[in-house]
């Protein structure tokens, strides 16, 4: 299976297409990240128009399995992120 981009090459890719340099568009790759982990943190949700929209989650507790021991284990409640892909970004791909 081969690997998607890099960092390093989708910074390079933007900045050719864009006319901007590599230093300009890897700091905007860097603010919108710390932007999109701030507002999911305090606000739950962080939609990026035509990818898709990061959303915080409550998971509750609930009992599991030791597939080594078939012992039952308690799981703990945990707040998990998950990526939900915009309509847009499905179209286009599929």
């Amino acid at each position: 299976m081969a690997k998607g981009m890099s960092k390093s090459a989708l910074i390079g890719y933007l900045a050719e297409k864009s006319g901007h340099s590599r230093k300009d568009v890897a700091g905007l790759l860097d603010l919108l990240a710390e932007t999109a982990y701030k507002e999911v943190k305090a606000n739950g949700e962080f939609t990026v128009p035509g990818f898709g929209k990061l959303v915080k989650k409550n998971r509750a507790a609930r009992q599991g399995r030791n597939p080594a021991t078939g012992e039952t284990i308690q799981i703990p409640a945990k707040t998990v992120v998950k990526f939900r892909v915009a309509k847009a970004a499905k179209e286009a791909i599929l």
